[in-house]
C-alpha cells in the first residue's frame, strides 16, 4: 500500500511538473485577433441590425474561433445579400463593406449599368487548414478573418462566377473581375484569384491576415498580380525594406517556433500600399440604378507578362514581420528572433 501512495504521489507530482512547464497549456489564440475586433467595434465601423447579428462566442477546437462572432446575410444596409448566413469577424464584415462601396458597385455599374445585389460565397468560419488537409498550419477561415467568394448576382438577377468569368466569360465580366480583384488587394491582406494555385480556379479568397508591415504599410499577398495598369504606384512611408516575396503564405503572428523556421530563402518585391482604388467614387442611389451611365468600353486584356529572373536575397523574416537578409549589419542580425 506504502508503494502505491508513494507511486501515485510521484505521478502527480510529476503531473503538476509538466503543467507548470506548460505541455499540459491549452495553446491561446493570437492575442492581436482580438485587440483588432475590439478596436474595430470600438470605432464603430459595424453596427449590429437585423441582417449583422452578434452570436455566442466561438471556443474551438484548438485555436479556432471568434470571441464576438457576427452572423452576416446582407451587406451595404441589407442591399446586397448574401446566398447563406456567414460567420464572420469585425474586422472582416468591415473591410466587406469597404470593398462593396469603393469597388464592387462603383465598377459593376460602370461595366452593367446596374449594382450587385447579391455574393454567392462558398464558406467563411471553418476550423481547418490553410490548404485543406496538406497543411499543418491553420486557415484564416479559422477565426472568422475570411470569406470565399464564388460569383456575383446583378440587379437583373445575371450571374457572374468567378470560375466561368475569370476566363470564359465575355470582355465586361472579365474587366469586372479583375477590377474588383485588383481593388481587394488594396483593403485586404490576402487576395487569392484564379492563377493563384490549383485551390483557387472557382473563387476569390479574401482575408485579412496579419504579413507584417514593410515600406509601403501592411506587407500584401495578392495573386495573381493585377495588371500594373489598375493598381496605384508604391509609395514608401519609412526606411523598413519592401515586402518579401514569398511562396509560403506566412502569417507573421502565427510563424514562432516551429510554425516558421528562423531563416527562409526569400526573394525581394514591392507590397500592394493601402491605397483606394483610383477609380471616381459616386455614391450608390436608387436613381443611379435605374438610369445607369454609359458602358465602359471592355478592358483590354494585356498578354500575360514574361517571368523576369530575379536576384535571391536570402534571409530571414523576424516576428515582427521585418525581413533581414544576410548581409545585414550586426545591430539589426542582433534582433533575430529567439528559436
Amino acid at each position: 500500500m506504502a508503494r502505491r501512495i508513494l507511486s501515485l504521489a510521484l505521478i502527480t507530482g510529476l503531473a503538476l511538473l509538466l503543467a507548470g512547464c506548460g505541455l499540459f497549456r491549452r495553446p491561446e489564440r493570437p492575442a492581436w485577433r482580438a485587440q483588432a475586433d475590439k478596436a474595430c467595434f470600438a470605432q464603430k465601423r459595424v453596427t449590429p441590425s437585423p441582417y449583422i447579428q452578434p452570436a455566442s462566442a466561438i471556443d474551438g477546437p484548438g485555436i479556432c474561433g471568434l470571441e464576438t462572432p457576427l452572423k452576416v446575410t446582407a451587406l451595404a444596409d441589407a442591399t446586397v445579400a448574401f446566398n447563406g448566413a456567414q460567420t464572420l469577424d469585425c474586422p472582416m464584415t468591415a473591410a466587406l463593406e469597404d470593398w462593396l462601396r469603393d469597388v464592387v458597385q462603383p465598377i459593376a455599374i460602370a461595366r452593367f449599368g446596374q449594382p450587385v445585389a447579391q455574393i454567392d460565397t462558398m464558406g467563411a468560419y471553418s476550423c481547418r487548414p490553410i490548404d485543406g488537409h496538406r497543411s499543418n498550419r491553420l486557415s484564416e477561415h479559422s477565426f472568422g478573418n475570411a470569406v470565399d467568394i464564388g460569383a456575383f448576382r446583378l440587379a437583373d438577377g445575371a450571374r457572374i462566377t468567378i470560375e466561368k468569368g475569370w476566363t470564359r466569360g465575355d470582355a465586361q465580366q472579365k474587366a469586372f473581375l479583375r477590377e474588383v480583384q485588383a481593388g481587394a488587394c488594396n483593403i485586404f491582406t490576402t487576395v487569392l484569384a484564379p492563377g493563384s494555385n490549383a485551390d483557387h480556379y472557382n473563387h476569390l479568397h479574401l482575408d485579412l491576415a496579419m504579413h507584417g508591415q514593410t515600406s509601403t504599410g501592411p506587407r500584401r499577398i495578392c495573386k495573381p498580380l493585377p495588371s500594373p495598369q489598375l493598381l496605384p504606384a508604391p509609395q514608401r512611408h519609412d526606411d523598413l525594406p519592401d515586402a518579401p516575396d514569398i511562396d509560403d503564405d506566412i502569417d507573421v503572428a502565427q510563424a514562432g517556433g516551429a510554425n516558421l523556421p528562423s531563416r527562409t530563402a526569400m526573394t525581394l518585391d514591392t507590397a500592394l500600399p493601402p491605397a483606394p482604388l483610383a477609380r471616381p467614387q459616386a455614391p450608390l442611389t436608387r436613381s443611379a440604378a435605374l438610369s445607369p451611365p454609359a458602358l465602359l468600353p471592355p478592358l483590354p486584356m494585356p498578354p500575360a507578362p514574361m517571368p523576369q529572373p530575379r536576384p535571391i536575397t536570402r534571409g530571414y523574416l523576424r516576428s515582427d514581420g521585418v525581413f533581414v537578409p544576410d548581409n545585414a549589419s550586426d545591430a539589426t542580425a542582433t534582433l533575430r528572433p529567439r528559436r
